[in-house]
C-alpha cells in the first residue's frame, strides 16, 4: 500500500512518484484527512484514557464505601462523547484507507522516467539464432508434429486456451520439472505447491485488487478467485505474520497454472500461444530485509537468467520505465526471448522489487536482533520463467530443416532421453 508517510514528509516526492506513472490525485486532500483523522484520534485517545480513569475511580468509590454517583454521571459523559467521536475517526480512516490502496507504488529513483518507448536494454545474451533455411513459427511446427491442437483446445474452452499433447504435453512437463530442479538445488529456494484459488483478502494483499478486478477470473458464487500468477498465494503464505530477522531472506518457489482474463486484449494473437488466458508458470518469491532488497533483485534476476543459459536460448533483459513497470512494483527487469520463426523478442519473465508496498497491504513484518519493533520487509517476485513463450521459442529456435525439433539437452532426461521430437 502507498505510505502515508510519504505524503506526510514529502509530499513532492510522492507527487512526482505517481505522475512517473501516469496517475493524477489530490494529495492534498488525502493529506488534509490524514490531519483531521489524526487530531480527531489524539480526542479520541484522551477521552477513552478519561473513561479508564472514571472507571478506576468509581472501583474505589465502591471499594471505600464512598456514593459514587457523581463518578458515574462524569463516566456517562465522557462515554457519550467516545460514542460521537468513534463513527467520525472510523469515517475518516476508511476515507484514507480507500484513497491510499487506489495509489500505485512509486518507482525507485534508478527506473527511467516515461513509458515503453523509455525501456532500456540492460544485457543480451546470446545471439538470435541464423538458420540456412526459412523458418516456420510455432503454430506450423506445432501442427506439424501434431503436438498442440489449436482446434479442440478452442472446441474445448474457447479463444486462446492450449491443448498440448504427446511430447508437447511431455516438454511442457519436463520444463517445469527442470525449472523448479533449479532453483531449490542450484539456487536454494524451498518448493512449494499453493492452492489456485485465492480469497479477496491475497489478491488485495499482492496488488492485484481492486485496482485489476476486471482482469481476474472470479467464482460467481464464491468470494474466490483464480489466481493470475503464483505471486499471490506464495506472499501470501506469511500475511499477517511477524517474521524472525534469522529467517530472512526467505525464498520459495511454486509451479502453478495461471489464469488471466486480459480485458480489452481480445482479438489479440488469438492463433498460437502468446496471448492465453490459462498458462504454466514457476515463480520466485522472496521476503527480504530492506537494505538488501535491491541486492537480491539482481539475484533473483539472475536466477531466472540461469534458466536460459541452460536452455541455450538467446535473450535480453530490459529494465522497464516508470510508466511500463506494474502497479506495485518499484523496479522492474523483464527478460525477452528471441523466438526466430516469429523474429520477435518475446517476454518470458518478469523480476520485480516492491520494496514495503505488498507487505503493507499483506501485514508482513519482521522483527530480531537490533530491529525490536516489527517493521515490513521487502517483498521480490520473479517468473522462473512462464511456459507458454518458453515453449514458443524452444520450438522455433531449435527447428530443424526437416520439421523436427531438437530437444535442449538439459531437457532430455526428463523426456525420457529423447533427442528431437518428430512427426509419428
Amino acid at each position: 500500500m502507498f505510505d502515508i508517510k510519504l505524503i506526510r514528509e514529502n509530499p513532492q516526492l510522492a507527487r512526482d512518484g505517481l505522475a512517473a506513472k501516469n496517475v493524477q490525485v489530490d494529495l492534498d486532500q488525502i493529506a488534509a484527512d490524514d490531519e483531521a483523522y489524526r487530531k480527531e484520534l489524539v480526542k479520541l485517545d484522551e477521552l477513552r484514557s478519561q473513561k479508564n480513569t472514571a472507571n478506576d475511580a468509581i472501583s474505589q468509590a465502591i471499594k471505600n464505601k464512598e456514593n459514587p454517583k457523581d463518578k458515574i454521571a462524569a463516566m456517562k459523559e465522557v462515554s457519550q462523547k467516545i460514542s460521537e467521536l468513534e463513527p467520525q475517526v472510523k469515517e475518516l480512516a476508511e476515507k484514507i484507507q480507500n484513497a491510499l490502496i487506489g495509489l500505485p507504488n512509486i518507482p525507485h529513483a534508478t527506473v527511467p522516467v516515461g513509458g515503453e518507448e523509455k525501456n532500456e536494454i540492460v544485457r543480451t545474451w546470446g545471439e538470435p539464432v541464423q538458420l540456412d533455411f526459412k523458418p516456420k513459427t510455432h503454430i506450423e511446427i506445432a501442427e506439424g508434429l501434431d503436438i498442440i491442437d489449436f482446434q479442440r483446445a478452442r472446441k474445448i474452452s474457447g479463444a486462446n486456451f492450449i491443448l498440448f499433447k504427446r511430447e508437447g504435453a511431455q516438454l511442457e512437463r519436463a520444463l517445469f520439472n527442470f525449472m523448479l530442479d533449479v532453483h531449490t538445488t542450484q539456487h536454494g529456494y524451498t518448493e512449494v505447491f499453493p492452492p489456485v484459488l485465492v480469497n479477496a483478502d491475497s489478491m488485495t494483499g499482492t496488488g492485484q485488487l481492486p485496482k485489476m478486478a476486471e482482469d481476474m477470473y472470479k467464482l460467481k458464487d464464491d468470494e474466490l478467485y483464480l489466481i493470475p500468477t503464483a505471486e499471490v498465494p506464495v506472499t501470501n503464505i506469511h500475511r499477517d505474520e511477524v517474521l524472525n530477522i534469522d529467517e530472512l531472506p526467505i525464498k520459495y518457489t511454486a509451479y502453478t497454472s495461471c489464469f488471466r482474463r486480459e480485458a480489452g486484449s481480445y482479438g489479440k494473437d488469438t492463433r498460437g500461444i502468446i496471448r492465453v488466458h490459462q498458462f504454466d508458470k514457476v515463480e520466485l518469491v522472496k521476503f527480504v530485509k530492506p537494505e538488501n532488497s535491491y541486492d537480491e533483485l539482481e539475484k533473483l534476476l539472475n536466477n531466472a537468467e540461469t534458466i536460459f543459459h541452460l536452455l541455450q536460448l538467446p535473450y535480453r533483459v530490459l529494465l522497464l520505465a516508470s510508466g511500463d513497470i506494474s502497479f506495485a512494483a518499484a523496479k522492474c527487469y523483464d527478460i525477452e526471448a528471441h523466438a526466430v520463426g516469429m523474429d520477435k523478442w518475446l517476454e518470458v519473465s518478469s523480476c520485480s522489487n516492491f520494496e514495503a508496498f505488498q507487505a503493507r497491504r499483506a501485514n508482513i513484518r519482521y522483527k530480531g536482533g537490533d530491529v525490536k519493533k516489527p517493521e515490513y520487509v521487502h517483498t521480490l517476485n520473479g517468473s522462473g520463467v512462464a511456459l507458454a513463450r518458453c515453449v514458443v521459442a524452444i520450438l522455433e529456435n531449435y527447428q530443424t530443416a526437416g520439421g523436427d525439433v531438437v530437444i535442449p539437452e538439459v531437457l532430455r532426461p526428463y523426456m525420457g532421453g529423447k533427442e528431437k521430437i518428430t512427426r509419428r
